[in-house]
């Protein structure tokens, strides 16, 4: 997924709006969201628009029994990587909570939820229990096996441990479309056991952004994706680790650089502004220095690293809390 791409969207609505640049503009945005539709994995529906396109990845997660169809291919690749696509659904959600009413008046609002919704779907199929969330899948070397299986009587689930087997580079050594992918599809999962507490803060606050951005038009579905986030906020919070020591495999491509700090402040405070629940504030304020969130040395907003995010974020409670993380 290309991160570059994402940043674009919102700063298409910035720019000066004269008749032909507005145009210009319209047309940016709109071949931006289509990109997003060139980049869908799973059965594709009637009214797709990038006709080269078809149904691919229907198989994704059998072999684990769990329905891992759908969501984002990662760039130009077959991997789906479950960091960087749930970045790209919140920031094309804030897009959307900032600037819906530019995104609908260039007539491309639909479009906008459409490509925030295909994430989101895929995230509720991956995050199978309130402590267990699907966070990559790609090409395995050779068919996956299950090493060990555990019931957990009080909760009444079975927990699927995976062999990690093959390797990042697997994926770009096979020149294929993902229409014509025929090898075994290798699947990994963060837990109680395996925690991934980058991933599951950012899925939570990709979910918790959506849920703002479908208020209106799907109160239902907001309110499903305010409670998925609830859950793995909670989740990433309290079994903390870092992702890439639990998924090896997303080491080489996307290594969490800035721990885990910036993605738990980022989902609490889009929680705050989905649910208006004063904990959410609470935890920021506890939490700001220990994860490092009243830094002064910003230098990037990424896939990676939310820490500016997480301040203009601060900016826009009333009052602001960047006053208590600066000046306190």
């Amino acid at each position: 997924m290309s991160m570059r791409l994402v940043a674009l969207v919102p700063l298409l609505l910035l720019l000066p709006a004269t008749s032909r640049a507005a145009s210009e503009y319209r047309e940016a945005l709109a071949k931006s969201l289509l990109y997003f539709e060139a980049q869908r994995s799973g059965r594709l529906p009637y009214d797709h628009r990038v006709s080269w396109r078809g149904h691919s990845g229907l198989t994704d997660g059998l072999e684990q029994g769990v329905d891992l169809v759908g969501g984002y291919y990662d760039a130009g690749d077959n991997v789906k990587f479950g960091l960087p696509m749930a970045f790209t659904v919140t920031m094309l959600s804030w897009s959307v909570v900032e600037y819906g009413g530019d995104i609908a008046a260039a007539g491309e609002l639909k479009h906008a939820l459409e490509a925030i919704k295909w994430g989101t779907d895929y995230f509720i199929k991956a995050h199978t229990h309130p402590n267990v969330l699907w966070a990559q899948v790609r090409i395995a070397t050779h068919p996956v096996t299950t090493t060990s299986v555990s019931m957990e009587a009080h909760h009444e689930r079975v927990v699927f441990l995976l062999d990690q087997v093959g390797d990042g580079d697997t994926d770009h050594s096979c020149w294929q479309r993902p229409e014509d992918m025929t090898t075994s599809r290798q699947a990994h999962k963060i837990d109680e056991e395996h925690p991934g507490s980058e991933v599951a803060g950012e899925t939570a606050a990709a979910m918790a952004a959506a849920s703002i951005a479908f208020k209106e038009t799907n109160p239902h579905y907001s309110h499903v994706l305010l409670h998925h986030a609830q859950q793995l906020f909670e989740f990433g919070d309290k079994y903390r680790g870092r992702y890439d020591d639990s998924i090896g495999a997303a080491r080489r491509y996307y290594p969490s650089g800035s721990g885990y700090g910036d993605e738990l402040l980022w989902a609490a405070l889009w929680l705050h502004r989905a649910s208006g629940r004063e904990e959410y504030l609470d935890y920021v304020l506890d939490n700001a220095y220990d994860l490092n969130g009243a830094t002064w040395a910003i230098s990037e907003f990424s896939w990676d690293i939310k820490y500016a995010g997480v301040q203009i974020l601060a900016s826009k409670v009333n009052p602001p809390l960047s006053f208590f993380f600066f000046f306190f």
